[in-house]
């Protein structure tokens, strides 16, 4: 289990983390990947903003590994899904295509429906051994520079409850401990390299590498600490 904020901060950066950033371009994306947590008797309650929807469903598949749960939830992709994932409906718009995924599914299942389509957002609903995990059935607003509004974005966009300590360690990673706690990160993106060898446009987006600063900002009991973390993806 890990997260691409925690894989950014330690320097491990892998295709999952790169594919969180191709739909940015260079400027200050405010108040991205947002965490709020309680944590009592054992039991901890995250509420998150879009960006870790992928994360929390490979982490609890995970949990699952081969034993199945019943699954709902959506797809949004802009292709037709491959042949290996069965849906019940499908709406579109603007030509993005959301498809409905209602059914049993085994952990394994699950994370080979993520492999299917990396480049589509998931957003499946689904319960396990130790986690319960809710995620809004509709696609993430798409990425612009600046903040939504004053007050920032809304923290509803996925819902976890679980008694699986390795969640806070990944996502809270510099924090021993806490009874409640909020991350917020600002995507600093100063320069965009692109490959000489590559002509296609849809091609340059996938391929470049974003550079720039991770800024985090850490609330525990009402003290915020700021860190500034360079990073290449």
């Amino acid at each position: 289990m890990d997260f691409f904020i925690h894989k950014m901060c330690s320097g491990n950066i892998d295709s999952l983390t790169h594919l969180q950033f191709e739909k940015y371009s260079r400027g200050v994306f405010a108040d991205k990947a947002i965490v709020q947590a309680k944590f009592s008797k054992g039991n901890y309650s995250f509420v998150t903003t879009s960006e870790y929807a992928g994360d929390f469903v490979r982490a609890c598949a995970d949990e699952l590994g081969s034993s199945k749960t019943k699954v709902e939830g959506v797809i949004i992709s802009t292709k037709a899904l491959p042949s290996n994932i069965q849906h019940h409906g499908i709406s579109q718009f603007m030509g993005v295509k959301k498809y409905s995924i209602s059914g049993e599914y085994s952990g394994d299942e699950i994370k080979g429906i993520c492999d299917s389509v990396p480049r589509s957002f998931v957003a499946l609903s689904f319960s396990t051994p130790k986690s319960e995990l809710k995620i809004k059935p509709k696609a993430p607003k798409s990425a612009k520079p600046g903040k939504d509004s004053e007050d920032g974005p809304k923290v509803d966009f996925c819902k976890l409850k679980t008694i699986n300590p390795e969640f806070a360690k990944k996502l809270f990673f510099d924090v021993p401990e806490f009874k409640k706690a909020e991350v917020k990160h600002d995507f600093d993106i100063k320069d965009i390299e692109i490959p000489a060898d590559e002509k296609d446009p849809v091609r340059m987006r996938e391929r470049a590498i974003r550079k720039g600063v991770l800024v985090r900002k850490i609330t525990v009991d009402d003290k915020t600490e700021r860190k500034e973390i360079p990073f290449s993806v």
